[in-house]
Parts: structure tokens; C-alpha cells; sequence
């Protein structure tokens, strides 16, 4: 099967050595995911809701690359950096997933790349499995 590499860009997916999303066949794989922009400014400081919600439109737009949607996401994962804020991340998560109900994961981590990031978020998606 071909492999698509999707790209945003930035500058640390070269220098890492990642894409933000890869699909094979109809699964689509998208990258750990933080509220930085394209130039790496941190977008919802100190707001884990606001910075979750950017992220899933992040992850809408890398999926959309790859021919995939949001519906078709089967498997999400999210690293808050504290977990007495996963009400809000779980109010992001649940306002663009309720209907999909995807299998979720919400772990807590002792820290992410920039001090800033309070969230992480993953997603794997099936072309075709939007319900």
C-alpha cells in the first residue's frame, strides 16, 4: 500500500524527523498534537479548554489532508499535564466527538515539550468509519 505523508510545515517536522499525520490504505495516523502554531507560539496559554479545542481543529485539518474526517477518528489519546483539569479537555473532547464516541484515553504526564503545552492529543482514523 502507498504511503502519504502529511505535512504543516513547521519547522520542527524536519528537524524531528515526523509527519503531522501518515496514511496507509484507509488508516490515517495523526501525531501527538499541541496548541503551537505554525511558528511555534503557544495558542490558550494557561487555558487547557482553549488549548484542546485548537488542537482538535489542528487534527481536523491534518486528517482532512489525508481524505479522512473527524467521524472517521476510531481511537483518540490525551497527555494533560494535570489531570484535575480533565473536565474541560473531556468538554472539548465530547463537543466534537459525542455522536462518534470514539475509544479514548486521558493519562496524565509529568510535563510535554513547551512548559506552555497543558495538552497533547493523538487520533487514529479509519477512512470509511464514520458512523
Amino acid at each position: 500500500m502507498p504511503r502519504q505523508n502529511i505535512s504543516t510545515g513547521t519547522p520542527w517536522e524536519k528537524t524531528v524527523g515526523y509527519s503531522r499525520a501518515v496514511r496507509v490504505g484507509d488508516h490515517v495516523v495523526v501525531s501527538g498534537t499541541t496548541a503551537s502554531d505554525e511558528n511555534g507560539v503557544v495558542q490558550g496559554v494557561g487555558d487547557i479548554y482553549a488549548q484542546a479545542k485548537y488542537i482538535f481543529d489542528k487534527i481536523e485539518r491534518a486528517l482532512n489532508a489525508a481524505g479522512a474526517t473527524l467521524g472517521d477518528v476510531v481511537r483518540v489519546r490525551m497527555f494533560v499535564t494535570d489531570i484535575d483539569q480533565w473536565e474541560a479537555v473531556g468538554r472539548a473532547h465530547g463537543e466534537r466527538f459525542a455522536d462518534i464516541r470514539p475509544v479514548t484515553t486521558m493519562v496524565e504526564v509529568s510535563r510535554l515539550i513547551d512548559p506552555q503545552h497543558l495538552v497533547e492529543i493523538e487520533v487514529d482514523a479509519l477512512i470509511g468509519a464514520a458512523p
